[in-house]
């Protein structure tokens, strides 16, 4: 059995932005925002349920999950593989439109509610080992929670390194599914007894995936690993460009510095090292011999 790597931005959706099986959303949520008690999100209504998009719109679609719970406060959910320099800024900015944007004309500022960002991302992006970190606006006197409306919650993937029997909350769960999913072939007994994971481990094995979604996975995955290999060569370019430019200059350097101490002997001697690397011609000019006391080295 195979599944599918639920960090590939069709997948996340599929398994968590599915209405019809929204216990998969919840769940993630109540583990990720650690929320107990009164805070348990019991119910979600998906603002931007999942659908197929269409490969020539893949640029211009946004796969995020937008929810939200029985007390109107909103939900933002992002897959982040690539880092692109900006994702704070990012996450700054959604979370401030879907604040503004629940305002209609005419209503009042207590109509606002809270929204919560998620950002799952495959890179680094603060200081310290926690794989979680969550940010909320504090008085930096008091350091209380006064402006309460916004609050940043994100998963460092690269961060998390146990193993399946060191698992130990569903948090830690949830974040182990999506980091190493693609890598299983068989559902762990850690997740076993347990509908929300036995679901989303049946979504991830494409069991019931049409032939586009299946063609637009593909299609992603060989982007995100066409892009790998461009980053690849652009950097093998560079250092090769780079050593042959050390070379270079190390060669005329070490030339100079030769000359300089050893006058026409050392020229000779030199200008015989290099007789099987470089023509007659550019041998003189690093030299200084002519082209006829070259000729008689050779």
């Amino acid at each position: 059995m195979q599944f599918v790597d639920p960090k590939n931005d069709l997948a996340f959706k599929k398994i968590f932005g599915d209405e019809h099986k929204k216990e998969i959303l919840i769940s993630l949520l109540n583990a990720v925002l650690d929320f107990t008690g009164s805070k348990i999100i019991v119910d979600v209504h998906l603002v931007n349920p999942y659908q197929v998009p269409k490969i020539a719109d893949l640029k211009e679609t946004i796969l995020d999950i937008k929810a939200k719970n029985e007390e109107g406060e909103e939900f933002i959910v992002e897959m982040q593989k690539k880092d692109l320099g900006d994702f704070s800024k990012r996450s700054l900015y959604y979370t401030s439109k879907a604040y503004v944007s629940q305002l209609a004309k005419g209503k009042d500022y207590s109509n606002l509610s809270k929204v919560y960002f998620i950002g799952i991302v495959d890179f680094t992006m603060f200081e310290g080992e926690n794989f979680i970190s969550r940010h909320l606006i504090l008085n930096k006197e008091t350091l209380k929670q006064e402006l309460q409306d916004f609050e940043f919650t994100f998963v460092e993937l690269g961060k998390f390194n146990k193993e399946l029997g060191e698992l130990s909350t569903v948090l830690e769960k949830w974040v182990y599914f999506i980091k190493n999913a693609n890598n299983l072939t068989m559902i762990p007994k850690e997740f076993e007894n347990s509908k929300e994971f036995e679901e989303a481990f049946k979504i991830a094995t494409q069991y019931d995936w049409d032939i586009k979604e299946l063609e637009i996975y593909d299609y992603m995955t060989l982007k995100a690993w066409d892009e790998i290999n461009a980053l690849k060569t652009a950097e093998r370019k560079g250092m090769e460009q780079g050593l042959e430019q050390g070379l270079e200059q190390g060669l005329e350097q070490g030339l100079e510095q030769g000359l300089e101490k050893g006058g026409i002997n050392k020229a000779y001697e030199i200008a015989k090292n290099l007789l099987d690397l470089l023509d007659n011609k550019t041998i003189s000019l690093k030299t200084g011999l002519s082209l006829e006391e070259i000729e008689k080295l050779r």
